[in-house]
């Protein structure tokens, strides 16, 4: 992609570190991913090397202390890319876990073929709520459509003719409810102790967003109580250190994480929605675009 976009790039496997902010020497622009959480040392150091803009290669910036980052003279800016990805992943959690299928997968696997006593349920009947409906958010209300379930919509800023209500009439009415906001300081544990308990008895929470947006704490106990019916979580809060590691010999610290993991009605993946082909295109070949831009002052934020 680079020698597409006519970018001489300099390319290193590893996450940016204040070790190896050196190789940015002589640039004035940095494209990094979201799996390392870049720490203020590291923008000190990418500053002394001469760096002035940072493209991370996702929607969110939460590994980056954006306003530090400004201070030493760094602009941070993301990528869009295409919305598909998480949608199409936020339906087959909801599917999944509506019919269970990670203890019928487990079952099978151990060559159990026997019907489970949990009956699945069809996406027709029910009602499924949408928090947030920025690209990702309009994406799966379009896939819901063709269910035929009745979807409900909350967002700050309204987009379009969805059947908007107000979050707490949305939390009690829906049987499904699906995270897509950004993680701001507002929406930190949107979904907290009071919020959950609203949900209707038996509800699902699928969050392909961000961890922090659910306090998780209060998720398992709602889970455990078995007031909840169960959950989908791409994204979890204490992720770091434990998603896209190999953790086969070392169990995640993260007690959260365990206990998710262990629930029948819980299905947990390693923030990998996004993780499609045609969307890696996008963040990888917007990145550089946002870098040429910017060196021909032409930010997009």
């Amino acid at each position: 992609m680079a020698s597409r976009c006519g970018v001489a790039a300099t390319i290193t496997e590893a996450g940016v570190t204040e070790d190896n902010a050196v190789l940015a020497v002589g640039n004035r622009c940095v494209s990094v991913g979201h799996k390392h959480r870049i720490t203020n040392a590291t923008l000190r150091a990418l500053g002394k090397a001469g760096v002035e803009y940072i493209s991370t290669r996702s929607i969110g910036c939460n590994h980056i202390d954006v306003e530090y980052a400004a201070s030493v003279g760094i602009v941070v800016e993301n990528v869009s890319y295409s919305p598909d990805s998480v949608a199409d992943y936020t339906l087959m959690l909801m599917l999944m876990t509506l019919r269970d299928a990670k203890s019928v997968l487990r079952r099978t696997d151990a060559h159990d073929y026997r019907l489970s006593a949990v009956r699945g349920k069809e996406l027709r009947d029910l009602t499924v709520g949408v928090v947030g409906t920025g690209r990702i958010g309009v994406a799966v209300m379009d896939r819901l459509r063709g269910f035929r379930c009745r979807v409900l919509a909350h967002d700050s800023r309204p987009r379009n003719s969805a059947d908007y209500v107000p979050l707490d009439e949305l939390l009690q009415l829906s049987d499904i409810v699906t995270l897509h906001t950004p993680l701001t300081p507002e929406t930190h544990h949107l979904l907290d102790r009071f919020r959950i308990a609203q949900l209707k008895p038996g509800a699902v929470v699928v969050n392909t967003g961000r961890g922090p947006l659910v306090d998780t704490e209060a998720l398992v106990a709602a889970l455990e109580s078995g007031r909840l019916g169960g959950a989908a979580l791409d994204v979890v809060e204490g992720e770091e250190g434990v998603f896209y590691a190999d953790c086969r010999r070392k169990l995640p610290e993260s007690s959260l994480i365990a206990r998710l993991q262990e629930m029948p009605n819980v299905l947990i993946s390693p923030h990998t929605a996004y993780y499609t082909d045609h969307a890696l295109r996008d963040t990888v070949e917007n990145s550089l675009l946002n870098c040429l831009n910017f060196e021909s002052g032409n930010q997009h934020g």
